[in-house]
């Protein structure tokens, strides 16, 4: 019996299988709101089988967006609009879906990845001055972001609250805090980009302390029955930056905060970075996290393959994977590694007779739509 399509819960909230629908940024909002390119991109997904879809990196307000393209969810327009997109999305099929919220702190106010992703300075077109923890900018070249102060960090934590209670209201099964690659949670986090004197900088305690208030703010303005959880950096790939064992402390401190799980990535901080990526590289990242606390450890980076993602999950490596560009490949990933190994997976009835026929029970009937 595949161990890929066994039930997982975060917290409360069941999910059919293991497979993790990576947040993945589409850099195709207009002034923060969803549109028909993210209908047709999260609608297809969601036919896919996999047990959830976690919506891309979500802004709370326009200065936390990564570029002006990202999606937001920080006042009634931005709401309105992915109102009428999950409308779409859960008519072509009942699978969970949560959001990942975030702020891009220093790394906000850049152009899409096709355009070739550099800063957009302020003063430019569609460009805005930055935010961070310190006055340090992630490419040398980069206009230095603004060092946050008391007052502004409150007002983010605000944000962050503030969105997760419109993630409520739209329906959102879970939150995924975005405490990973470089985006201001993490910034806080790393001594590399962190180098405050007050409270806030210094000790890993210190570094650790907005991140934490932030889910705190986010935990207790989403409903209690519904999980939030964190994607972390494990590590900068960076000498004298975040590590492994720093990770493995902020994500006993998620859970004792009340975190439901932990979505394992690394990078992102430094351009100094240095990686050798491979299949299933940031696995044993996953691992050590797994081995540290009582809730699901998730692995992501290079899994593209069933009987490798089984492996992980059967061999206790990671709970569950999580899948980015390979989904994006293949939208049907799901359906094939269940063919694969033996599995069933639920699909939408209008799709039942695509099964090929030494699959034939390969489907299941897609539950019933939430109302």
């Amino acid at each position: 019996m595949s161990q890929l399509f066994q039930p997982i819960s975060f917290g409360s909230l069941s999910l059919p299988n293991r497979i993790l629908i990576a947040p993945m940024c589409q850099y195709s909002a207009v002034d923060g709101c969803a549109g028909n390119w993210h209908a047709a991109h999260l609608g297809h997904l969601a036919m896919s089988g996999a047990g959830l879809l976690i919506l891309e990196a979500t802004a709370v307000s326009p200065e936390a967006r990564i570029s002006p393209g990202d999606l937001g969810l920080w006042n009634d327009d931005t709401e309105t609009a992915l109102a009428r997109v999950l409308d779409v999305v859960r008519e072509c099929g009942p699978i969970p879906l949560a959001i990942q919220l975030g702020h891009a702190g220093r790394k906000a106010s850049c152009r899409a990845p096709w355009d070739g992703g550099g800063q957009i300075r302020p003063g430019e077109p569609g460009g805005w001055h930055t935010v961070a923890p310190s006055a340090v900018p992630h490419h040398e070249h980069d206009v230095p972001p603004e060092a946050l102060d008391a007052d502004a960090m409150r007002r983010i934590r605000d944000e962050f609250a503030a969105a997760a209670r419109r993630a409520a209201r739209l329906g959102f099964d879970g939150i995924e805090l975005h405490a990973a690659h470089g985006y201001l949670l993490h910034q806080f986090l790393s001594p590399l980009s962190n180098r405050r004197e007050d409270e806030y900088g210094g000790s890993l305690p210190n570094r650790m302390r907005f991140p934490l208030e932030v889910f705190d703010a986010v935990r207790d303005a989403f409903p209690a029955d519904r999980p939030v959880w964190a994607r972390v950096s494990a590590t900068d790939w960076v000498e004298d930056g975040w590590d492994l064992d720093s990770t493995i402390a902020f994500a006993r401190a998620l859970q004792r905060h009340g975190s439901a799980a932990t979505h394992v990535s690394s990078g992102g901080l430094s351009p100094h970075q240095s990686i050798v990526p491979a299949p299933g590289y940031q696995v044993p990242l996953a691992t050590a996290v797994k081995r540290s606390t009582t809730i699901p450890s998730i692995a992501v980076g290079l899994i593209t393959d069933a009987d490798q993602a089984e492996r992980i999950v059967a061999t206790g490596e990671a709970d569950g994977v999580s899948l980015a560009r390979a989904m994006l490949f293949d939208p049907r990933w799901p359906w094939h590694a269940a063919a694969r190994l033996g599995a069933r997976v639920t699909a939408p009835k209008q799709y039942l007779r695509s099964a090929p026929r030494e699959h034939a029970d390969l489907f299941i009937a897609e539950r019933p739509a939430r109302p």
